[in-house]
């Protein structure tokens, strides 16, 4: 650690808050334990692995916590020992206890996918991409009791674009939070930063993701479908049905007023399946699916799709 630099407990489970390690470890602050969820199965097979932030802490070769309870007293005992001046937290997954956030003599800050106070909450980035958001960022706050209600001590903005999906825009927010989080502890070791409260008048939230919500309503719009089907990508992805197997639409084109779509068609009819082209009718509009993916299988292109299953126009996808 160069003179001046603080000692940093880090706080993260997710490729979100590895970026965020990485800058802290390459800055002039010491990075003395790190905290992340316990090891869970993941991926097809479902292995208990490392997540993203344990790999590149034992990478680094730095103390790795993993408490089940964030009360346990052997925890909290651990994380007191660490001495750290400063908590930062980016993507942890759980809400930080009053005796935790005590525990540093600077307190603890959040690096949020998110231009608070709009989208508190666990997933920011898919739920503004959801509503049709043009533009997210990225706030650095102190974390308080309250989610995601702290003072912000900075902010970066940055446009979604129309094709955009929660992959591409987290991905990247992840890189731009990275920057801003040394900005402010370089800026918290300094004693000059400035801290904003929130107006919680403006809160919105961005509610946990659960497989569900990928289920596509056809009587919505075109456009509110494309928005979905990216805010969703890559988990837990849109689905409908046809003849009750579950396909996955993994990727659609940007509708617009030219979309095609036939007078008097229901909502879910595909109204063209052909070559490279797969559009359904809409509420409002027709909308082109580009990539789809029956359950259990591998993703597809439309012309691949359509080589394999028979569909007309005519044919409805449904709910079930």
């Amino acid at each position: 650690m160069v003179s001046g630099g603080l000692r940093v407990v880090f706080f993260g489970t997710p490729a979100f808050a590895v970026p965020s390690l990485e800058a802290l470890l390459a800055s002039r602050h010491a990075v003395v334990a790190v905290v992340t969820q316990p090891d869970r199965p993941r991926g097809r097979g479902q292995k208990v692995t490392d997540g993203p932030v344990k790999a590149r802490a034992a990478a680094a070769g730095l103390p790795v916590l993993q408490p089940d309870r964030l009360r346990d007293p052997s925890f909290v005992d651990a994380l007191a020992r660490v001495n750290a001046d400063l908590g930062v937290v980016a993507a942890y997954g759980k809400l930080l206890t009053d005796e935790v956030l005590a525990i540093p003599r600077l307190g603890m800050i959040n690096v949020h996918g998110s231009l608070l106070p709009r989208y508190r909450g666990a997933a920011p980035v898919h739920r503004a991409i959801i509503e049709g958001e043009g533009e997210t960022g990225v706030t650095i706050m102190r974390v308080v009791k309250q989610l995601d209600a702290g003072p912000m001590l900075a902010k970066a903005p940055r446009a979604i674009g129309a094709d955009e999906t929660s992959e591409d825009v987290e991905r990247d927010l992840a890189r731009v939070g990275a920057s801003l989080l040394i900005s402010v502890v370089d800026a918290m070791a300094a004693g000059a930063v400035v801290a904003t409260p929130q107006d919680d008048a403006l809160a919105t939230y961005a509610h946990r993701l659960k497989k569900e919500d990928g289920l596509i309503d056809w009587n919505m719009s075109a456009g509110r479908i494309h928005n979905l089907v990216r805010g969703l990508h890559p988990w837990p992805h849109a689905f409908t049905f046809r003849d009750g197997q579950r396909f996955i639409i993994r990727r659609t084109h940007r509708p617009d007023a030219a979309s095609a779509s036939r007078h008097g068609d229901e909502p879910g009819t595909i109204v063209a399946a052909a070559d490279e082209e797969l559009a359904v009718q809409t509420g409002a509009g027709a909308i082109r699916i580009l990539e789809i993916q029956p359950e259990g299988k591998r993703p597809m292109t439309v012309r691949e799709f359509l080589s394999g299953h028979h569909l007309a126009p005519g044919a409805r996808f449904a709910d079930r």
